[in-house]
C-alpha cells in the first residue's frame, strides 16, 4: 500500500495532561492522539508535533503529522479521531502533506498568547486560561519594556532550562501586551522558543506593569546572559499555542 503523510491542525486544553510529548504513566496529547489512531487504524502509530507545550499548556493551532499507508481520506481521520478523543482534544482540520514535510524543522514561527486577568476579582469562567492579577496594570510601561526584545538576541536569561539545548539565540517578531475589558494578553511571535521563555517573560512584564521593576531592568534582563534572569515564571494555564506558520502554509 501507499504509505503517505497527513497532518493535523489540533486545539486542546491542557489542564489535565502532562504535557504535548509523551510520557510514561500519566496523561499527555501525544498519548492521546495515538491511542485514538491505534483504535483507527489498528497500527502504533508515532506523530510528530510542530511545538512542545509543557503541563498545563492549551493550543488552538498545535500542527502534528505521521505517515500511514491507511486508504482514509483526511477528513475522514479527522471525524473518527474526534470521536474517539477525549472532550478537551480536537481536531479542527486534517489534509495531506508532502511526504518530506516536518512539522517541527520546516516551521518559520509560532505564536503564543498569555492571558491576564486584571481585575479585582476572580472569575470562575477564566480559571482554566487566564492568570489572576487583582492590582492595575500599567500596559504602556510593559510594551515599552516589549521593544526590547523584537529581533534577534540571547534569550538564555528567560530560559528556566536548556534540556541539553547549546543554542539560545531565537529572533523575536512581535512582542505587544493589549488590553481588552479585564482581560491583558502578552502577544509573542518568534521563530522557536526556549524552555518556558513565554512565562518567564510575561513574568518579568507584569513586575513592569505592576511598578516593581522598570523598563531599565527589564532591558538589563537580556543583557545579562544568565539562566532565569528573569521571570517569576507564571502558572502554564495562561499560555496557549495559537498558531504555527511554514514557508508556504501547510496544505
Amino acid at each position: 500500500m501507499e504509505i503517505r503523510k497527513i497532518a493535523f491542525i489540533m486545539e486542546y486544553e491542557g489542564t489535565r495532561y502532562h504535557g504535548s510529548q509523551i510520557q510514561t504513566n500519566v496523561p499527555t496529547i501525544q498519548g492521546e492522539i495515538e491511542r485514538a489512531l491505534m483504535k483507527i487504524t489498528g497500527q502504533q502509530i508515532r506523530i510528530a508535533s510542530a511545538s512542545r507545550t509543557d503541563e498545563g499548556v492549551h493550543a488552538k493551532g498545535q500542527v502534528v503529522s505521521f505517515r500511514t499507508d491507511s486508504p482514509l481520506l483526511p477528513e475522514i481521520f479527522l471525524r473518527a479521531l474526534n470521536h474517539y478523543l477525549p472532550e478537551d482534544i480536537a481536531v479542527r482540520e486534517a489534509f495531506w502533506v508532502k511526504d518530506d514535510f516536518d512539522a517541527r524543522r520546516d516551521a518559520l514561527s509560532r505564536e503564543y498568547c498569555y492571558y491576564l486577568l486584571n481585575r479585582a476579582t476572580l472569575s470562575p469562567l477564566l480559571r482554566r486560561s487566564a492568570y489572576f492579577v487583582p492590582r492595575p496594570l500599567d500596559i504602556e510601561a510593559m510594551n515599552d519594556a516589549c521593544q526590547a526584545l523584537l529581533g534577534t538576541h540571547d534569550f538564555l536569561p528567560f530560559a528556566s532550562s536548556l534540556d541539553g539545548r547549546k543554542n539560545t539565540v531565537r529572533t523575536v517578531y512581535r512582542a505587544e501586551v493589549a488590553r481588552d475589558g479585564d482581560l491583558v494578553t502578552f502577544y509573542m511571535v518568534a521563530n522557536s522558543f526556549l524552555p518556558h521563555q513565554v512565562r518567564n517573560t510575561t513574568g518579568a512584564l507584569m513586575k513592569v506593569g505592576l511598578g516593581k521593576s522598570d523598563v531599565a531592568a527589564f532591558r538589563e534582563i537580556l543583557r545579562s546572559r544568565k539562566t532565569s534572569t528573569a521571570g517569576p515564571a507564571l502558572p502554564p494555564h495562561g499560555l496557549c499555542l495559537l498558531k504555527v506558520n511554514y514557508p508556504e502554509g501547510i496544505k
